[in-house]
């Protein structure tokens, strides 16, 4: 009797650790195209399976080995490539039920390429409340691609390119190699300012090594440990605050988008009451979850001696986290937010109202 899940396990290709998943995003005619063709014939992306919009629109005859069903091709790399026309939960089920009973390859990391004019915060929140999709894929991380060429004019008329880049945790600059060199560093600077956090790499015909994008999740895949600094790189808001002040939008046109975004992180260095704490979240989410983009946090909360992590996109958030260790001698609470149309000062007075005895929630 006892050996019976053991059996079960060994006829079933079922992963003992969820599968890391990736969102490919970015704009129109930003390169996403040219960099998921180059990725697919690395040899780093062997294992990984890719969820895309439309073969047509990508490219990849002459890699194609074989029809593995009416919508799967598997590709010299090894990676399985897939199309979802309908509901991205039922395509993602259907994946990991083909995986599990071994009718495709046993992947290892996912990549959910998006239409050029998706907001990336439905399929993050998919992957947070969907009971089995929580359980078998983690968010490893949203990789945006900017055009070097068009990219200011693109921020300018289009939100959900601001989006895009703003809760990216990885941007490729692509075309830099035609871009004005002048316009190009700008466009940088006005992307670090949208998102200090997020690494930007420029990108020549879709040129660059997995390594530099993937694995940008809390965990550490070959540790198998959480690696909680890299993730949340509270030190990257400190940088942008020291050089920019307390006016984030500083030399913004207050017609363009970008200037009604802002990222900050805000520290906290008592010991938060959880019941308050998530109080105060309720109400933020409440009251202005359309317009908090995401958030990430590690928190010290009281009578519990491992940091908890938290991490929401809108009015959505993914189970608390509780960790082994802390990473560093710091005891602060640290969280990192990307907002749209809210002043930090508003989440910094009514964090204090909410967990300080002194003051009454408001």
């Amino acid at each position: 009797m006892n050996d019976a899940p053991k059996a079960a396990q060994d006829e079933l290709d079922i992963p003992e650790e969820p599968l890391a998943v990736s969102v490919l995003t970015g704009f129109l005619g930003s390169g996403k195209t040219t960099l998921l063709r180059h990725l697919l014939a690395h040899p780093a992306m062997e294992e990984t399976a890719v969820i895309v919009n439309e073969f047509g629109e990508i490219g990849l005859d002459h890699l194609l080995v074989e029809q593995a069903t009416e919508d799967t091709v598997l590709l010299n790399s090894g990676c399985l490539c897939c199309t979802v026309r309908g509901d991205l939960v039922a395509g993602m089920r259907d994946l990991f039920r083909r995986r599990v009973n071994r009718e495709v390859p046993p992947f290892k990391r996912l990549v959910i390429e998006t239409t050029g004019l998706a907001d990336p915060a439905p399929i993050l929140q998919t992957l947070m409340t969907d009971p089995l999709l929580s359980n078998r894929f983690r968010l490893d991380g949203v990789i945006t691609t900017v055009d070097a060429v068009n990219g200011s004019a693109t921020l300018d008329s289009q939100m959900e390119s601001v989006k895009q880049a703003a809760v990216a945790d990885r941007i490729l600059l692509t075309k830099s190699d035609i871009a004005d060199e002048n316009a190009c560093k700008a466009l940088e600077e006005r992307l670090r300012q949208l998102n200090p956090a997020a690494p930007i790499y420029p990108s020549v015909q879709g040129a660059v090594s997995p390594d530099l994008l993937f694995n940008a999740g809390l965990y550490d895949p070959e540790k198998k440990t959480a690696d909680v600094r890299a993730w949340l790189k509270a030190e990257a808001y400190e940088h942008d605050h020291a050089h920019h002040g307390h006016d984030h939008n500083h030399g913004h046109d207050v017609n363009r988008h970008d200037a009604s975004i802002r990222a900050f992180c805000l520290t906290y260095d008592r010991p938060l009451d959880w019941d308050r704490f998530n109080s105060w979240i309720e109400m933020l989410i409440t009251l202005y979850g359309t317009n908090i983009l995401r958030i990430k946090g590690l928190l010290n909360v009281a009578e519990v001696k491992q940091p908890i992590v938290i991490h929401g996109v809108q009015h959505v958030f993914h189970p608390p986290v509780r960790l082994e260790a802390w990473p560093d001698d710091s005891r602060d609470s640290r969280l990192v937010f990307i907002v749209r149309d809210l002043k930090q000062e508003l989440f910094e007075h009514t964090l204090r109202a909410f967990n300080e005895d002194s003051a009454a929630p408001l």
